[in-house]
């Protein structure tokens, strides 16, 4: 009997060092990969913040405010057309007094943004809104122009789109009326444009008709 168990004593010996050494290296490859885990950079990245939803992140990005520029935009401009013909009066802010141009923009965004605006072009201009590049005009900015180039801002109105604006012009030209900045007269006068409906975004208000 001892005879027949003599050879196999060598070969047990050969698999427990075997199983003892693919046991050891395991420990250490499961000690380098907590190592490396402990250490990396991204070891504590919440990745399951990748998978917010669309919605989520926008909610996150406007802080819980509604943006409301396009429907306000809408508003302001589909009460402009309404009043297109209405005469011009310097210092004029009503439907029934009519509109000088600053007058009939303040008419506007205090009915349909309810935002009181300054009365004065001079003013309007200075208001702390975000400076609009004359390509990247959205319907609802406030265009502004001064006296052919001589450096005063003189007169305001509001963009529609495709290069036009309403605005109330002057009693010879007929009241509130479009027209394009692309006119010789509007695009040598031009001044600057702001985006003033940005100011109604950080805060909601409740229109007023």
């Amino acid at each position: 009997m001892r005879q027949r168990l003599a050879p196999l004593v060598p070969l047990a010996l050969i698999a427990l060092l075997t199983a003892c050494a693919g046991q050891s290296i395991q420990n250490e490859q499961q000690a380098i990969s907590l190592h490396l885990t402990q250490q990396h950079p991204l070891a504590e990245f919440d990745f399951a913040a990748l998978d917010k939803s669309e919605e989520e992140s926008l909610a996150e990005l406007t802080d819980g405010h509604d943006y409301q520029l396009p429907q306000l935009a809408d508003s302001i401009l589909e009460r402009g057309f309404t009043l297109v013909g209405t005469p011009y009066r310097y210092g004029g802010s009503s439907v029934k007094t009519g509109f000088d141009c600053s007058g009939f923009v303040g008419f506007l965004f205090r009915k349909e943004a309810g935002l009181e605006l300054p009365r004065s072009t001079r003013e309007l201009i200075d208001l702390d809104a975000p400076v609009v590049k004359r390509e990247e005009l959205v319907p609802g900015d406030v265009v502004f122009f001064n006296n052919r180039g001589r450096g005063r801002v003189s007169h305001a109105g509001i963009y529609i789109g495709d290069d036009q604006f309403i605005h109330a012009s002057s009693s010879r030209s007929g009241g509130v009326r479009v027209d394009s900045l692309d006119d010789k007269y509007w695009r040598a006068s031009y001044m600057e444009a702001k985006r003033v409906l940005a100011l109604a975004s950080v805060e909601p208000t409740t229109t007023h008709r």
